[in-house]
């Protein structure tokens, strides 16, 4: 019965992330986030397992500035079938202007879904952090971008100290494959 409760949140909350008993840990994000320098193109290196990205190569996200939002396109290919797919999002703009902790809502998610940079650079690496409390449980979703599609170790090594500082496990990481893409992904 549990497990069937674990599961159902799981699959609810839509975007697939890794379940948790126990609450989400208050992480502390990037200060004075600097919205202008974070817009462009991002290609996702690693990645906690996400039924909407499942099977997903190629994928990126580019944001941009809108009046009250960042918009966000983010685009794959599924390694199953060859189609490209894109889906667009938003980050409403707060009060406070852009934080680094935001809720970006995709049109299939029922509800928004919390983005947190943990930490950037804006040049080479962001980490981004995702978790929404249910009751007793929470599930939990991570991303390591990067401004290069095939990102050189030190960068990925400064992903980690910042993963490794907050005590998030590494072990539900994927590295998305970012070969053979279209030009235009």
């Amino acid at each position: 019965m549990l497990l069937l409760l674990i599961l159902s949140i799981w699959v609810d909350t839509s975007s697939s992330q890794v379940p948790y008993l126990g609450s989400c840990p208050d992480l502390k994000t990037v200060d004075n986030f600097d919205q202008t320098r974070y817009m462009g193109k991002w290609y996702e290196a690693e990645r906690y397992f996400s039924l909407f990205e499942f099977g997903g190569k190629c994928i990126n996200s580019n944001y941009t500035d809108g009046i009250d939002s960042i918009n966000i396109i983010s685009k794959q290919t599924s390694t199953l079938t060859g189609i490209h797919s894109t889906i667009e999002g938003e980050v409403q703009k707060t009060p406070n202007g852009f934080l680094s902790k935001m809720n970006l809502k995709y049109p299939y998610l029922p509800m928004d879904a919390p983005y947190w940079i943990l930490d950037t650079d804006y040049d080479n690496y962001s980490v981004v952090w995702s978790c929404s409390n249910f009751g007793l449980f929470s599930t939990r979703n991570a991303w390591i971008l990067t401004r290069a599609r095939f990102p050189i170790l030190e960068i990925m090594e400064k992903a980690y100290n910042v993963i490794d500082k907050n005590f998030i496990s590494r072990a539900y990481f994927i590295r998305t494959d970012q070969k053979n893409c279209p030009d235009d992904y």
